[in-house]
C-alpha cells in the first residue's frame, strides 16, 4: 500500500464493540503470561485495520509501550491482532499513529 497518509485513515472502534476496552495478549501459546492491553486507538487504512495498544499496567508518562498491530477478521463476529511483520508497513503505521496523535490532541 502506497498511500499511508492522514487523509486515508479512517477511525474505527470494531474492537472495543466486540470486546470491550480491554484486550488480553499471550506472550506464548500456552496462555502464561498474559497481559491486558488498554486499546488507544483503532483506525482502517485502505483494506488494512489496525490498533494501538498499550499495557494496562504501563507508567502514565510511558508512551513507548504503546505498541501498533494489524487487526484481521478471524470469521464469526471475531478477529485477530497481529504483529506487523513487514518493516516498510510497520514504519509507514507507525508514523502515521504518530501524526494520528499530535492531530487528535488538537482537536
Amino acid at each position: 500500500m502506497s498511500e499511508y497518509k492522514l487523509d486515508n485513515v479512517v477511525r474505527a472502534n470494531r474492537l472495543r464493540e466486540t470486546y470491550g476496552d480491554d484486550i488480553v495478549l499471550f506472550e506464548d501459546d500456552d496462555a502464561e503470561g498474559e497481559r491486558v492491553h488498554k486499546i488507544v486507538l483503532e483506525f482502517d487504512l485502505g483494506d488494512r485495520s489496525y490498533v494501538v495498544l498499550r499495557p494496562e499496567d504501563a507508567a502514565d508518562d510511558a508512551d513507548d509501550e504503546t505498541s501498533v498491530f494489524r487487526v484481521t477478521p478471524a470469521g464469526e463476529g471475531e478477529f485477530e491482532i497481529e504483529t506487523i511483520e513487514d518493516d516498510e508497513e510497520w514504519e509507514n503505521v507507525s508514523e502515521l499513529v504518530d501524526e494520528m496523535t499530535i492531530s487528535f490532541s488538537k482537536e
